[in-house]
């Protein structure tokens, strides 16, 4: 990749930054959350993004992002109000500049005339301004204190772009046009840097300027102009009236400030806290796939690391003190280098989330229903990989939730309800798991209507009684759906069992919680990660299996007196008062030679989904174990109950259990022979719960 490769790339990067951060302030003026800096920073990314665009030759993207920002900077100066037509209309053009943006990153020519409708509707809100329209909803800032007159402040600027400052797609103009708006200028330029005209390279900023502003507004506001070329030029800036700088409301600022600097030494000094200054965050781009071979990496040394220690284990302590000693040092090293490693790929699931609000509006409008879309917890941090397999099942939840959950407006209103929908999108951490919900307060599943399809598509025997959670769970089998007829949207029935085999193919699981009238919640609970995990080595026969250990809530030998047999169902452990189903390994994966009675042995009690808990019959515990998760299905035949595989220190090949799928394929009260069969040891052949 030569260098204009690596240019555009980041660019892209910056791109989708400054999209999210677009489409965050449009929502904040939708949900009235807007300050004075919201719109300065809505048209910060449209100019940003459009001054990239035109460096690479991206005409189509300049022309439309020169139209958005237009009238965006006519709102900046107040002249067109922002009624919920306007606010609309920007988030139909966030959305298409987006779009724009993505053809431009991979090369696909998107339709002719695309964006020419929304240009025109662009530049009629530019022309013709509603009169008598409020000014606007955002509550500028109020930079003069009440009851007081303020004296202008005269500032002496001298601004020297460096020569490749066009380059980076820095205008100097619009930084000039932007101080006009704080008060009067005056400007003169200064051409003692301009080559013979055989010289001149056309792309070079040769031009410097002498630049003198009398504002009433606060020095920093003069600084804010030239953050975006701070790297790219020589600038000072001087209070030449020191008079009327005494009386100006950030004297105290300007006090600090005798000195004149470079911007960021400015910026720096003029926060208005006394404490020190937040130490800015410093950050680097680095190509993900040195991030993945780094993490690979890092999964063998933890391979070969309990390896050495189970060498180290079978040494005399005596005879090589400072080895084990240096082992244990290794591990504990090596620990903490993994956790820094998983850091880097941890990212926070806003690049997701951020993609739905425009999904809702666009599928709201599409079926006429009216619905608001609320995130929460978007900051959560999750493994980039689960990241990146998270848009189609929450897509999928997304449109079931707008399609058969929220009413139509006149129906909500007649049931009592607000005509405006709401749908919950949020994330949370819980014992060591990512739990995302996708909640809406439409009608709830229509239970009465999934048995009856579900009969008579001979799906479910007729005149069964299934529980409502039984019920809930029949939309999730293939080709199942509700909808009396097929439309663009559903119908099809390809919706929720997706969402199932993605979440499953992920280590997770998704659980449903409706009620009929009220609405419906659903659950993704996802893994934080797919390459390294703590576990609980435990010992089945001969074979060895690990419980992920943020599953563990205790082990325990059990009495034989508090082992009690369910008829048709189990046994059940009583633990203080409550019962726990029991569920035999040996039997659920046909291992021979192992213990069948849980006092002889010893049972794990495990915790699945935040909520319901399993006690697992072993033979004994081996240890706690850090170990490197390899997957089955790309190496071998999916297995129910088992969620992947790793190499022990002896070289040997263990299990890893997913704790939910296993408590699904044995049933929801405890291990049931009939259901479990005794079968081969799993690693020969796989059981079939």
């Amino acid at each position: 990749m030569n260098d204009f490769d690596n240019f555009k790339t980041t660019y892209f990067q910056e791109c989708a930054e400054l999209l999210d951060g677009l489409n965050d302030r449009l929502t904040d003026l939708d949900e009235g959350r807007a300050d004075g800096e919201t719109l300065h920073a809505i048209f910060r990314a449209v100019h940003s993004i459009k001054g990239g665009g035109g460096a690479f030759g991206f005409d189509r993207l300049v022309a439309f992002a020169h139209a958005f920002e237009t009238v965006l900077d006519l709102a900046r100066d107040r002249r067109i109000g922002l009624d919920p037509e306007v606010l609309a209309l920007w988030h139909r053009a966030a959305d298409a500049l987006s779009d724009i943006v993505d053809a431009a990153r991979s090369g696909n020519e998107i339709d002719a005339g695309f964006e020419h409708e929304l240009i025109r509707q662009l530049r009629d809100a530019a022309t013709a301004p509603e009169p008598g329209t409020p000014s606007s909803p955002v509550q500028q800032p109020d930079n003069t204190a009440p009851d007081v007159a303020v004296s202008p402040v005269r500032y002496h600027i001298r601004f020297a772009p460096k020569l490749e400052m066009f380059q980076r797609a820095n205008e100097p103009q619009l930084i000039i046009r932007e101080l006009k708006r704080l008060g009067e200028v005056t400007v003169q330029a200064d051409t003692t840097r301009l080559p013979d005209l055989a010289a001149l390279e056309p792309e070079y900023a040769y031009l410097s300027w002498d630049i003198d502003i009398a504002t009433t507004a606060p020095r920093q506001a003069v600084e804010e102009l030239f953050e975006f070329v701070a790297d790219d030029c020589e600038l000072t800036i001087e209070a030449s009236d020191a008079g009327a700088a005494a009386s100006h409301p950030g004297a105290e600022i300007l006090a600090q400030q005798t000195t004149p600097g470079p911007v960021p030494q400015l910026a720096a000094a003029s926060g208005t806290h006394s404490a020190e200054a937040t130490p800015a965050v410093q950050s680097i781009r680095v190509d993900v796939q040195k991030v993945d071979r780094v993490v690979n990496l890092v999964g063998e040394l933890v391979i070969n690391n309990a390896m050495l220690m189970q060498c180290g284990a079978d040494l005399p302590v005596d005879t090589a003190p400072g080895l084990i000693n240096g082992l244990e040092t290794l591990s504990k090293h090596l620990r903490e280098l993994q956790e820094s490693v998983m850091a880097m790929r941890a990212q926070p699931v806003k690049s997701v989330f951020m993609r739905m609000p425009r999904l809702v509006r666009e599928l709201a409008a599409q079926l006429g229903k009216e619905a608001h879309l609320v995130i929460t917890g978007e900051e959560t941090e999750i493994d980039k990989t689960v990241i990146e397999q998270l848009a189609d099942p929450l897509t999928h939840l997304l449109r079931n939730a707008l399609d058969h959950g929220i009413e139509l407006p006149a129906e909500r209103q007649n049931l009592g309800k607000p005509a405006k929908g709401t749908i919950h999108l949020g994330a949370q951490h819980r014992s060591g798991r990512i739990l995302i919900e996708i909640a809406d307060d439409g009608h709830g599943i229509d239970r009465g209507k999934v048995l009856a399809k579900a009969e008579s598509r001979g799906l479910i025997a007729a005149g069964a009684s299934p529980t409502d959670m039984e019920i809930d769970n029949l939309i999730f089998l293939p080709g199942f759906s509700t909808a009396d007829s097929v439309s663009n949207v559903s119908g099809r029935g390809v919706g929720m069992d997706v969402v199932r085999r993605n979440v499953q193919a992920l280590g997770g699981r998704v659980t449903v919680d409706s009620r009929e009238g009220v609405g419906s919640r659903f659950i993704l609970s996802l893994p934080l990660t797919l390459a390294v995990l703590d576990g609980m080595a435990v010992a089945v026969g001969k074979e060895t299996y690990i419980v992920p250990l943020t599953n563990i809530i205790e082990s325990l030998r059990p009495q034989a007196a508090h082992i009690h047999p369910i008829v048709g169902a189990g046994d059940v452990l009583a633990v203080r008062g409550e019962y726990v189903p029991l569920i035999y390994l040996h039997r659920a994966f046909g291992v021979p030679g192992a213990v069948s009675d849980p006092s002889l042995g010893i049972v794990v009690i495990v915790e699945c989904d935040g909520e319901k808990r399993i006690g697992l019959v072993v033979d004994e515990l081996l240890g706690q174990r850090q170990v490197v998760v390899k997957s089955i299905e790309a190496n071998y035949d999916p297995i129910e109950g088992i969620g992947g595989a790793t190499i022990l220190g002896s070289g040997r090949v263990a299990l890893i259990l997913d704790i939910a799928r296993l408590h699904d394929a044995c049933g929801q009260i405890g291990s049931r022979p009939a259901a479990c069969p005794e079968a081969a040891p799993i690693l020969h052949q796989p059981a079939r719960i």
